[in-house]
Parts: structure tokens; C-alpha cells; sequence
């Protein structure tokens, strides 16, 4: 019988919805989107939203950054270093490393929770919107640390597929790529772009 109270120790708990496009179902990721609403940490509360337009690439190019947008740059480098690094697209990406840093702030949730999630905040590049539409049922997922993507965590999640996605920084849009069918936590029909809610990851 599973215990009451999970003896592990919680790294972090939050929100953590992703964006993960090609543009063909066998190709590379082409923009890669992790968004981080953390609630407890050993750096406390706050948002980190990593968007890389050149992946595989250094960001250098004004029209394909990679970005790191935050209100608390220590909790955004912990979960970079210590979660993102270790994520199935994430691995081999070059642009998250060298990423750039900027500062977010007024960092809010939207939409209606049944057929679209947005997430949108200003920062000093502009104001930034990130939208999740046609959304699955959610499902809860719990991954030991055997599955998990640390190898060293349990991970307790709620996860919502989205088939369409956008990405506008300014009003312009700039995603490229779309969502792609995947397989995850032993569900055939996933997507490549997901929320993931009320996230927890215990270290066991």
C-alpha cells in the first residue's frame, strides 16, 4: 500500500508546460519552449520561460534568439541546470546553454482551462504570449526515478495535450514547427506541446 506521506525530498513544485515543434514528424525540433510557474523551491517562488528559436544553434541571429525570460534568475538557472538539461528535446541543444538571460515580469495566466491555456508576461524584449489550443482530457502521470528524465526523481504531474500552439513576442508571431504525436507515460496519442500542472519532483 502506496504511504500517506511520500518520504522524498520535493525540489520543486509547480508548472512546467512545454512546447517542443518540427517541422516534420521525423525531423529535428526546430523551437523548443519550456515554461517553469514554481511555487516552492530552494530559490523560493517565481517564473523562468525558455524559448529557443535556434536550438541546435548559439541564438545570435536577431530573428531566432534563445532566450531565458525570468523574475528570479537563481531559480531559473537551478531548474535549467538541474531539470531542462535532462529533458528528452533538450538534450544536444546547444542554444539552451548559451541562452540569453533577460527579465520578465507581470507573469499571468489565461484562457478558459478547456480548449485553450495562455500563458503571458512582459519582459525587456516585449510582451510575450504563449498559447496552448485543442486541448486533450487531462491525465495524471507519475513517473519513478527509473522513467523520470533526472534519473535521480519521482515526478507527479497533471498532463494536458495541445494539438496547436503559438508563440508571439510584440504581437509577432514566431514559432516555428507545430506539435507532432508522441508517445509518453505509455500513451500512444500524446503531443509534442503539453501543460504540465500541479508538477512535483521528489528526489529519492
Amino acid at each position: 500500500m502506496r504511504p500517506a506521506m511520500n518520504p522524498g525530498k520535493v525540489d520543486w513544485s509547480g508548472e512546467n508546460p512545454g512546447m517542443y515543434l518540427k517541422e516534420t514528424a521525423d525531423g529535428p525540433f526546430v523551437t523548443l519552449v519550456s515554461f517553469f510557474r514554481v511555487v516552492t523551491s530552494p530559490h523560493g517562488r517565481g517564473h523562468a520561460a525558455f524559448i529557443l528559436q535556434d536550438p541546435r544553434g548559439d541564438g545570435t541571429q536577431s530573428a531566432r534568439p534563445n532566450l531565458c525570460i525570468t523574475d528570479n534568475e537563481p531559480l531559473a538557472q537551478y531548474v535549467r541546470d538541474g531539470f531542462v538539461v535532462n529533458f528528452g528535446a533538450f538534450k544536444g541543444a546547444s542554444g539552451l546553454k548559451s541562452c540569453r538571460v533577460v527579465p520578465g515580469w507581470d507573469f499571468m495566466p489565461a484562457g478558459d482551462g478547456r480548449s485553450v491555456h495562455v500563458e503571458w508576461f512582459r519582459s525587456t524584449v516585449g510582451q510575450v504570449s504563449l498559447t496552448w489550443r485543442e486541448l486533450s482530457a487531462p491525465f495524471l502521470v507519475e513517473l519513478g526515478k527509473d522513467k523520470s528524465a533526472t534519473g535521480r526523481h519521482e515526478m507527479f504531474s497533471l498532463f494536458v495535450d495541445a494539438r496547436a500552439v503559438d508563440i508571439s513576442i510584440n504581437g509577432r508571431s514566431v514559432a516555428a514547427g507545430k506539435p507532432f504525436p508522441r508517445e509518453f507515460a505509455g500513451k500512444r496519442d500524446s503531443s509534442t506541446a503539453f501543460l504540465a500542472l500541479s508538477e512535483t519532483w521528489v528526489s529519492v
